[in-house]
């Protein structure tokens, strides 16, 4: 068996040292529980915008199977420090403060994340803005246009260009997976969202980009997916579900009633850079509770 299927160990997954853990019986009555790792021991990520909300369920999840973290933020100095000493400290979870606007903001974090690091095996882009006032298409302003797209997917391209470059340069053994990329985009991607054209076509494009990422990279062995998650409880979201009248037509379209908790993003993302899904490329992993049924 290949060595990137081999024995992990079997920790509490509110231990931010050790791997997050399923077990499950065994059909024969004289079997023992049998455990199922997600383990990501040994193993370096790159998470943007992680210092809350999905990305800081992210963080906490990776660095509970027992990889090593970097994560980027941009204003909330205080609760990314917080982050990184409940997770084990700069060593093993360093935030770095870098704005993500353009192509070269992520180049530069890519650099920064290898300086830490000394390698990349994840890159988890999930850093975005989402402007929460409606902006008719015949009134958006150029301004606001371009900064969601400089964001959401120019910033998205300089990781990824320099996150593969990386990868391609590293030391590789056959029986694993050379990188995984996993980009987080949006159920707006796929069926739009009025007076947020600006947002729905950024997360968008990520779509086409993850297939096109896929089609050029898995064959050297860089596995790229995109989770595109649909309402969630977050800061972001605050405001929208904060309001009785948006909140009670955005439950009405979610079969499940309610928004995701962070923690039901996080956890495809992981799944995602684990042997368990050493054979998925190209996937859009949707996480909406029903709202958007696609293939």
């Amino acid at each position: 068996m290949p060595s990137y299927y081999g024995t992990a160990a079997y920790l509490h997954p509110n231990d931010p040292s050790g791997s997050v853990e399923c077990m499950t019986s065994a059909p024969s009555s004289s079997s023992s529980l049998v455990g199922v790792s997600l383990s990501l021991a040994g193993r370096t990520a790159l998470i943007t915008g992680g210092s809350r909300g999905i990305g800081a369920a992210t963080v906490r999840l990776f660095r509970q199977a027992g990889a090593r973290v970097v994560f980027s933020y941009n204003s909330a100095t205080e609760t990314a420090l917080a982050l990184s000493e409940e997770l084990g400290g700069p060593n093993l979870c360093l935030p770095i403060h870098q704005a993500l606007n353009s192509v070269e903001d992520g180049q530069t974090l890519i650099a920064s994340a290898v300086a830490a690091l000394g390698k990349l095996d994840c890159l988890i882009v999930n850093h975005g803005v989402w402007p929460s006032h409606d902006a008719p298409i015949g009134s958006m302003s150029n301004d606001q246009w371009r900064t969601t797209l400089g964001i959401n997917l120019d910033s998205v391209f300089g990781l990824v260009q320099a996150a593969t470059a990386q990868m391609q340069s590293q030391r590789h053994d056959p029986s694993s997976p050379r990188g995984h990329i996993v980009l987080v985009a949006s159920t707006a991607a796929q069926r739009g969202e009025a007076f947020h054209a600006d947002y729905a076509a950024s997360k968008g494009a990520l779509l086409s980009f993850t297939k096109s990422l896929s089609s050029e990279l898995a064959p050297i062995g860089i596995l790229c997916n995109c989770v595109a998650p649909g309402w969630v409880a977050t800061e972001m979201s605050a405001a929208a579900l904060n309001d009785p009248e948006t909140s009670k037509k955005v439950m009405s379209l979610i079969p499940l009633g309610r928004p995701a908790d962070p923690n039901e993003i996080a956890g495809p993302i992981l799944f995602l850079c684990t042997p368990l899904a050493g054979f998925i490329s190209g996937e859009i992993f949707n996480v909406n509770g029903g709202a958007v049924l696609v293939g």
